[in-house]
């Protein structure tokens, strides 16, 4: 379970980092600057999807954990 942990908080610092900020990230490292909004395209909405779904089992890795050591 330890290592599951370890794995999914470094793919989720990852998919984090890949997010846009202000005008940045993953649409932009790939050519799309001329795109209409931030967050619209089909990379971004499936790298939101990935990063929600790291998140979840993040949390329950950590919950979980946490019940084993008390």
């Amino acid at each position: 379970m330890v290592i599951l942990h370890v794995i999914v908080s470094g793919l989720l610092v990852l998919l984090i980092l890949l997010h846009s900020g202000r005008g940045g990230g993953l649409s932009d490292m790939f050519g799309g600057a001329g795109s209409v909004a931030a967050g619209s395209t089909v990379v971004e909405r499936n790298l939101d999807r990935i990063t929600v779904a790291a998140a979840v089992i993040f949390a329950f890795t950590t919950v979980t954990l946490a019940m084993r050591l008390s």
